[in-house]
């Protein structure tokens, strides 16, 4: 009985492992597709950048969109990084992505009613709902954010080097 008992314990050692193995390819097969990803986009921004010259202001904007683009990108793969360096997943990063691609909704919803053209009346009102809603977003990711930071806080009682936020 100890010997089937002990044979069944190293076939699920082992089978974890190989799963384990294999999160950890698939995991570090996204980390590299997000860097290949935020990688050509920033390229991509910049030679848009530099060849629309002409049209600087939607230059600028389309720019900073990109550039917020590939921070979002490098953020998520830094976050799926640290779990594979730690085994935890925490959950500020995603807010802090959250609050970012907020942001980067309101700079581009409020760049296209500055620097574009007229808009029409149904166009207005459709971005300054999406600003709205942008905006909510943000407040509310933000109010997680804060809520985390103090719970965490408490539970933990000093030992601030641990803290994964």
């Amino acid at each position: 009985m100890a010997d089937v008992a002990n044979g069944r314990g190293k076939q699920g050692s082992l089978a974890d492992v190989i799963v384990s193995w294999y999160v950890a390819v698939v995991e570090y097969a996204i980390v590299a597709s997000l860097l290949l990803v935020a990688s050509v986009v920033l390229v991509r921004t910049l030679v848009d950048f530099f060849s629309n010259w002409g049209n600087f202001s939607q230059a600028v904007v389309a720019g900073i969109d990109g550039i917020l683009v590939v921070i979002i990108l490098l953020d998520i793969a830094h976050t799926v990084f640290g779990h594979l360096r730690t085994a935890i997943f925490p959950v500020r990063p995603f807010l802090v992505i959250g609050i970012l691609a907020g942001v980067r909704d309101i700079l581009s919803a409020s760049a296209r009613l500055t620097f574009g053209n007229t808009p029409t009346r149904t166009s207005f009102n459709d971005t300054l709902i999406s600003l709205g809603v942008g905006v909510g977003v943000v407040v509310f990711l933000l109010l997680g954010l804060f809520i985390l930071r103090f719970s965490w806080h408490e539970e933990v009682k000093g030992r601030s080097e641990d803290v994964p936020y």
